[in-house]
C-alpha cells in the first residue's frame, strides 16, 4: 500500500471509531436518563446494571452501525475536499477508481467486524438486553405469547392451548391432533396440560382420547393421565426475541424447526437471519455512496455534505424498518424486505460513483 492508500485509510478507520466513541455515550445517557425511574423503582442491582448497559452498547452498535459509517465517511472526506487535497490527488493522475480503493479496503475491515458482530456478539448481548428489559422495564408486558398458542410440533401432529402460564407450566383447553397425510387418526383433548419437571413428563386432566374408525369412533375417558409427547415448553412458548438472540448457525437450526411447525412468526426470525448478511453489504454501498457525495467540494462547505448524507441516512432506515415490519406482519418475502434497501441505495451508489468520476 502507497502513503495515498495508509493516509485515507487510517482517517477512514480512526473517524469511523470517533464516531462510535461519540454517539454510544450519547445513546447511553438519553437511554439512561429514559429508564432511571424504572430502575430506581425496581431496585436493581448495580452489577445487572452495568451488564445491560454494555449489552445496550453492543445492541445500539449493531443496530446503527451502517449509519455510524456512512456519517464518518462523509465527514472526513469533505474535510479532505475543503482542503483541495482530493483535487491534489486526482490531479496527480490518481483515477478515482484507485483513490476509491482505500475506502474499499477499509470497507472489507470494517464489514468483518460486523458481520462478527452480528453473527457472535449481537445475539448473546441482545439476549442480556431484552431479559432485563422484559424483567425490569416493560411493566406487565409478557416476553412470549401464552394466549390462542397453535403449533405444529412435527409432520404428523398439531396442538393447541386456548392460555399457558410459563411460570406454573399449565395450560387450559388442550387439544392434540395427529394425522396420517390429511387424514385424522386421533385427536386428544384435556382441560388442562401440566409439565412434570421429576420426569419430564406431562400431566392431563379430564382425558380424552378420539380414536377415528371406518365405521365407528372410539372414545377414552381418564380423570387424570400422565403421558409424554414430542415437545418442549421452549418449543411451546418461544420468546418474542428469540431470533435475535441465536448464533447464525443456531439460528438457521431454530428456523428449519419452526417451518416444519407452520410457525407464524418465520417472517421475523428471516428477516433477523437476513439481516446479518446484508448489514456488511450495506457498509461497502454506504461508503461508495459517501465517498460520490462529499469528494466535491461544494459552496455550502462540509454542512451541505453532511445535511444529504443525513437525508439519505433516514431514508435507508425508512425503506429497512418500513420492509421489515411488513415481513414481519405480513406474508411479503423476507429476503425482498431486508435486501431491498440494499438493492435500491446499490443503484443510487453506481449512479453517484459515475457522476464523481466524470
Amino acid at each position: 500500500m502507497k502513503i495515498l492508500d495508509w493516509y485515507i485509510l487510517k482517517r477512514y478507520l480512526l473517524t469511523f471509531s470517533m464516531m462510535l466513541l461519540l454517539f454510544i455515550p450519547i445513546g447511553i445517557t438519553v437511554h439512561l436518563a429514559e429508564k432511571i425511574d424504572k430502575i430506581l423503582a425496581n431496585e436493581v442491582p448495580f452489577p445487572e446494571v452495568a451488564q445491560y448497559f454494555l449489552d445496550f452498547t453492543i445492541y445500539f452498535a449493531n443496530l446503527l452501525f451502517p449509519l455510524f459509517l456512512f456519517l464518518s465517511v462523509i465527514f472526513f472526506t469533505s474535510k479532505l475536499a475543503n482542503n483541495t487535497e482530493v483535487i491534489a490527488f486526482l490531479s496527480s493522475g490518481v483515477s478515482f477508481s484507485r483513490f476509491l480503493r482505500p475506502y474499499i479496503i477499509g470497507g472489507v475491515i470494517v464489514a468483518g467486524f460486523a458481520l462478527l458482530l452480528g453473527m457472535v456478539l449481537a445475539p448473546k448481548a441482545s439476549k442480556g438486553f431484552n431479559e432485563f428489559t422484559y424483567k425490569y422495564l416493560s411493566g406487565n408486558k409478557k416476553d412470549k405469547d401464552t394466549r390462542q398458542l397453535y403449533r405444529q410440533i412435527n409432520d404428523n401432529e398439531i396442538i393447541y392451548v386456548t392460555s399457558f402460564d410459563p411460570k406454573r407450566k399449565t395450560g387450559t383447553n388442550f387439544t392434540l391432533e395427529h394425522f396420517n397425510g390429511n387424514k385424522l387418526e386421533y385427536k386428544i383433548s384435556a382441560n388442562s396440560i401440566r409439565f412434570l419437571d421429576k420426569d419430564t413428563s406431562y400431566r392431563l386432566s379430564q382425558f380424552s382420547k378420539r380414536i377415528i374408525g371406518e365405521n365407528d369412533d372410539i372414545i377414552i375417558h381418564e380423570r387424570s393421565k400422565d403421558t409424554l409427547f414430542p415437545f418442549d415448553l421452549e418449543d411451546l412458548t418461544p420468546v418474542k426475541y428469540i431470533a435475535e438472540t441465536l448464533s447464525y448457525g443456531e439460528l438457521t437450526s431454530f428456523i428449519e424447526k419452526e417451518e416444519s411447525r407452520g410457525s407464524s412468526s418465520i417472517g421475523r426470525y428471516k428477516v433477523v437471519l437476513y439481516k446479518k448478511w446484508s448489514l456488511p453489504v450495506s457498509v461497502f454501498i454506504l461508503t461508495i455512496i459517501a465517498v460520490a457525495v462529499s469528494s466535491i467540494k461544494r459552496r455550502g462547505g462540509m454542512g451541505v455534505n453532511l445535511a444529504f448524507g443525513i437525508f439519505i441516512a433516514m431514508i435507508f432506515v425508512f425503506f429497512d424498518k418500513v420492509f421489515g415490519v411488513m415481513a414481519e406482519q405480513s406474508n411479503f418475502s423476507p429476503a425482498i424486505a431486508v435486501w431491498f434497501p440494499n438493492i435500491i441505495f446499490g443503484i443510487l451508489a453506481v449512479y453517484l460513483l459515475y457522476n464523481a468520476k466524470r
